[in-house]
């Protein structure tokens, strides 16, 4: 496979899974990384039907060192190189998050998937990184990690000041600005936002669908000649 390959976690629905359609259409290798095996069939099969064959499945947990340690062994028996890590997975960790209320188990939950499973995923994978000529890390994160926009009065979502997941976004960007630093000379590594999204992490609320959403994510794992340790949206960079 002389393909750029792709691994997007949490690919089997809504953002990752429209994500990695849009990249199997450029072309692009894809690696379906789901938790659920059930589920990352199914995706797979979709894409297939669709006409999108450089697709394959990749059962993973990012919450879980084990499932990350056998699904990096997996991998490597199928290719020496990985050109775009997408971090994708994340969690809610449950609709009531008041910060005075929000509990361990609520914190210990969401930071798991959504800051150390990031976390994980990189260390895993980053000797596959490695070995392109152009690698990028892809960090998709949400405008509720920004702390600059929470101090703003006149933001749409000034209010939604929850506890967990706000802040793992927050942590996520602080961890990606070091990552881009120390792997400045070769790697692009960058944080997305694809906005409110309608999708079932949020009940399907948000404000834009899966399709725009995806886009954002999609320019910037792409993009070799990029920037890098940017907080990026589809309006352009995100205050911090």
């Amino acid at each position: 496979m002389n393909q750029q390959k792709v691994l997007v976690t949490g690919a089997n629905k809504s953002i990752g899974f429209e994500t990695a359609r849009q990249l199997a259409q450029q072309g692009y290798y894809v690696f379906i990384g789901s938790r659920d095996l059930a589920r990352g069939q199914e995706a797979v099969a979709a894409l297939k039907a669709a006409g999108l064959t450089s697709v394959e499945l990749l059962e993973l947990d990012v919450a879980s060192e084990a499932s990350v340690t056998a699904a990096r062994r997996r991998l490597g028996e199928r290719t020496d190189r990985l050109d775009v890590l997408i971090n994708n997975a994340g969690i809610l960790g449950g609709v009531s998050q008041q910060p005075s209320a929000v509990t361990d188990a609520q914190l210990h939950e969401v930071f798991e998937t959504n800051v150390f499973g990031a976390i994980r995923m990189v260390r895993h994978f980053l000797d596959m990184l490695q070995a392109s000529a152009q690698p990028r890390i892809v960090n998709v994160t949400s405008e509720l990690g920004s702390l600059t926009l929470h101090n703003d009065p006149s933001w749409v979502y000034y209010a939604y000041k929850g506890g967990a997941y706000g802040p793992s976004k927050t942590a996520l960007n602080a961890y990606t600005v070091a990552l881009a630093y120390e792997l400045r000379d070769r790697f692009k590594v960058n944080m997305v936002n694809p906005g409110h999204t309608a999708t079932d992490f949020n009940r399907r609320r948000g404000t834009k669908k899966v399709e725009e959403a995806a886009r954002i994510i999609v320019q910037t794992a792409m993009d070799a000649n990029g920037p890098t340790g940017n907080f990026i949206s589809d309006y352009g960079e995100t205050p911090w």
